[in-house]
């Protein structure tokens, strides 16, 4: 503080022989002298300064007293007892330096920041990242700010990411100033490797569905009890009919039809004759490939295991049937 008022003192003193030789030489100068012949004498009568910006108000008063220094509106441009001004918000003020018998004003005009983006417009696809770059006039900081932050995020650095299909607006501010983007995250295209399938029951197949957004497809079956998909794509029959899995990525959707086939079921032999006691595997041919379950008419004449295996009980008459997926075939057994 010592420093500074003698720092002021000097430059007081240096102004006053500056100053009287200018009066001299007849200078036009910001003065205003009362009748007791006071004045106050700047180093200038206008600046224009950026928000941020600081610089010293140097008076020469005719009385050597340091002058009292006021603002007309300190929200624009502020000054310290010193005389020092700072610019705070884009206007103008009036900077007054007043002694008891004289005053000065210097017009201060405070530039507005002015904010230079990198784009105005950005288009990207769903979970892909782009920054955004900005400049100030002033170099002060800027911040970022998205309204809609669900189809776009900013950080504080100017990256941006996108959410899913839509548009926001990123905002930059800084300094009441702000500049805007405008930022389209579009809807994906997606190509399914498969529009129909047929396949037996507890057969699988693979969907596969390349997108050009990185979000995770969606996938579902409108009928569970016929075919069934697992969050990877493959496709389980479950039984005979027709299903339709469709993937879905942001909103955009491609369908497969899967048709789960009915399968043949035929014996080897129509009829098998045994003795009483005797066994017999019978063979079936399932064009599916899956295993049938079988069943008797008439377990007393006859009974037939899960294998397949046919054991003669009582004489008599039966039918051995085979089941797969609903679809049945029988053999007729004598037992002798």
């Amino acid at each position: 503080m010592t420093h500074n008022k003698h720092f002021l003192h000097t430059a007081f003193a240096v102004l006053i022989l500056a100053a009287t030789m200018l009066l001299f030489m007849n200078q036009s100068l910001p003065v205003h002298a009362s009748p007791n012949l006071g004045f106050v004498i700047l180093n200038t009568s206008s600046r224009t300064l950026k928000i941020g910006d600081e610089f010293y108000l140097l008076a020469v008063t005719s009385n050597g007293k340091k002058p009292s220094f006021t603002s007309s509106s300190s929200k624009i441009a502020s000054v310290n007892t010193y005389g020092k001004i700072t610019a705070k918000a884009a206007g103008t003020a009036k900077i007054k330096a007043k002694i008891k018998n004289g005053e000065a004003t210097c017009t201060v005009k405070v530039t507005k920041t002015t904010i230079h983006l990198s784009a105005k417009s950005i288009s990207l696809e769903n979970g892909y990242t782009k920054r955004l770059t900005s400049k100030t006039s002033n170099g002060h900081p800027v911040t970022y700010r998205s309204d809609k932050k669900s189809i776009a995020t900013v950080d504080e650095y100017g990256y941006i990411t996108a959410k899913k299909p839509g548009t926001a607006i990123i905002t930059a501010k800084a300094d009441q100033t702000t500049a805007t983007c405008r930022v389209t995250v579009r809807k994906p295209t997606l190509t399914l490797n498969k529009h129909t399938a047929s396949i037996y029951r507890k057969q699988q197949i693979r969907l596969t569905v390349k997108s050009s957004s990185r979000s995770i497809p969606q996938w579902k079956s409108n009928k569970k009890s016929v075919a069934t998909v697992d969050e990877y794509g493959t496709v389980t029959a479950i039984k005979n009919g027709k299903a339709t899995i469709t993937v879905t990525v942001d909103g955009v959707s491609k369908r497969c039809e899967i048709t789960v086939k009915k399968p043949t079921v035929q014996f080897e032999k129509d009829v098998l004759t045994l003795t009483v006691g005797k066994k017999k595997t019978v063979k079936v041919f399932v064009s599916s490939g899956n295993s049938p379950s079988f069943s008797s008419s008439n377990t007393c004449v006859a009974t037939v295991d899960e294998h397949g295996v046919v054991t003669a009980n009582d004489v008599g008459k039966a039918y051995i049937y085979a089941t797969e997926d609903g679809v049945k075939s029988r053999m007729r057994i004598i037992v002798t």
